[in-house]
């Protein structure tokens, strides 16, 4: 029989210690369960509950408690210079935090301070009208724009974690704009210099934030240009000055290009304004992040920095064969692509792997494209383009396409394989019901994706999708284990981990 903890034996003797471990256990997870329970407060109510709230400190981490006030009575609320109660949506200290009834969740230094409020219109932004222009067909700013604005525009260093299609290139650009013409009132130098440079993982979303910003600058006449390798380097332009964007960062650190992402830092001026904008916020970016920003950077999360899929696309994981594929993907197609005019975007996981399943698919009379690093960047282009118009709304990609791209009206996405991890599967999936349009994923699972099965599982229930029951007999356990790739899982990882280096197979270099 298993001795009494709370039972003192005779002669003194004290509690046997290896009981100690399973109270500490508990007492820790009913920690955790308040701190998720107040966390959820905090998005639910736009406020930390009475009894306690927590105090941030810059890094992000809960650092103290401000224990409820003794004697029954509340301390005295004091009232900001906008007449608003100062402890509403406040945690005070090093750092503060706001929520508000969008799911959005600020914090930072001085974050409460009303000339952060958030924009409830573009006309509360108080922007040129050339500047806003390109935001016409909008009824008002998307969360992470009325939330990042302000701090961008006031010049604070800035962290945005949103979903994909949530209108970060814009949170980012328009700011980016504003301050390209500031500098242009008062310069006095003919000298031409870049005064913001923008870093993406990708050629592909590199020349879509390009195209972005090109369109949004016309009015106001600020020029962007488009950089990167595989090209002519005649039209591009290197140096660097002022402000620095990293949009999509925690792929860039995923894909090896940390040292080039350092270097090119480190020839930015002292002087500058950093942002940072991603999916995700895992440990690598958390750290690069410390290292360049200002101390006290503002973060803003839109909805949850947790792994979750877009909630308006139906996810089917269907547990089958290797050798079955190729078959149960022309079914697919006979089903999802049967008019051959919508587009459809079918996932495969390596290079040759593409190129096999576009030869197959043509020879079998589909009209498709394909895009990944074994193509010479014009084939990526062109194809892309194809895919784009409509001309061949059929095409095979690898995950180089998967981050941050937008592609309007994919309304199919098919996972012919499955990805290296579950965060990967939620951004291929994200590349459909976008805008708040829905969306159908087709996943192929098989039993060597096993070890990815509980997180699957996770998402699928997260989303309130069906599981099925021969994913289940995989299992629901997540396995605990380290990557110095994907640090937005795996919370024990060490911060003295190897570095991340870049793999290149063959002529790719942008993916593995």
């Amino acid at each position: 029989m298993r001795p009494n903890p709370r039972r003192s034996t005779r002669g003194g003797s004290k509690t046997p210690s290896f009981h100690f471990p399973c109270r500490h256990q508990e007492r820790q997870a009913k920690k955790k369960k308040k701190r998720k329970h107040q966390e959820d407060e905090i998005l639910k109510n736009g406020s930390a509950p009475e009894s306690v709230r927590e105090t941030e400190v810059s890094n992000g981490s809960v650092s103290k408690k401000e224990k409820k006030h003794k004697g029954g009575s509340k301390p005295e609320e004091a009232l900001d210079g906008s007449g608003q109660k100062s402890g509403e949506n406040t945690v005070t200290g090093d750092g503060e935090v706001r929520g508000s009834n969008e799911g959005v969740v600020v914090s930072g230094k001085d974050v409460n301070d009303s000339k952060y409020g958030a924009l409830k219109s573009f006309e509360e932004a108080r922007l040129p009208d050339e500047v806003v222009e390109c935001c016409k067909n909008f009824d008002k700013p998307s969360p992470i724009q009325s939330h990042s604005w302000p701090f961008l525009l006031d010049g604070r260093d800035f962290i945005g974690i949103a979903a994909t299609g949530s209108g970060k290139t814009l949170a980012f650009g328009i700011p980016a704009m504003m301050h390209v013409l500031s500098k242009r009132k008062n310069k006095t130098s003919k000298k031409v210099n870049p005064l913001c440079l923008v870093l993406s993982p990708t050629r592909e979303l590199a020349q879509q934030i390009a195209d972005v910003l090109c369109d949004a600058g016309k009015p106001s006449g600020v020029r962007s240009v488009c950089v990167y390798g595989g090209t002519s380097k005649g039209p591009q332009i290197s140096s660097l000055k002022s402000g620095v964007v990293l949009d999509e960062a925690d792929r860039m650190l995923d894909m090896g290009f940390e040292p080039e992402v350092r270097s090119i830092l480190g020839q930015t001026s002292s002087v500058r304004q950093m942002v940072m904008f991603s999916a995700t916020w895992p440990l690598p970016v958390h750290q690069l992040a410390q290292e360049f920003m200002d101390p006290h950077p503002v973060k803003v999360v839109v909805g949850s920095e947790d792994l979750a899929a877009n909630h308006d696309v139906m996810q089917i994981v269907e547990v089958l064969d290797d050798r079955a594929r190729d078959e149960r993907l022309v079914a697919l197609l006979e089903k999802y692509h049967k008019s051959r005019k919508n587009r459809v975007l079918v996932f495969v996981l390596y290079k040759k792997e593409a190129s096999r399943v576009e030869d197959m698919l043509q020879r079998r009379g589909w009209k498709v494209v394909s895009i990944s690093g074994d193509k010479a960047q014009h084939a990526r282009t062109k194809a892309l383009a194809l895919f784009k118009e409509g001309s061949c709304p059929l095409m095979i990609a690898t995950d180089v396409a998967a981050r941050g791209l937008d592609i309007p009206d994919v309304e199919v996405v098919i996972n012919y394989s499955f990805p290296l991890t579950t965060e990967d599967y939620v951004h291929r999936i994200g590349r459909t019901g976008r805008a708040g349009k829905k969306g159908v994923a087709h996943t192929f699972f098989m039993k060597e994706n096993k070890g990815l099965s509980g997180e699957l599982i996770n998402v699928l229930r997260e989303a309130g999708q069906i599981v099925p029951a021969a994913l289940m007999n995989f299992g629901t356990h997540v396995k605990k284990k380290e990557s110095k790739l994907y640090g937005a899982h795996f919370k024990e990882i060490d911060a003295n981990a190897p570095k991340a280096t870049k793999i290149t197979f063959d002529s790719s270099d942008d993916e593995v």
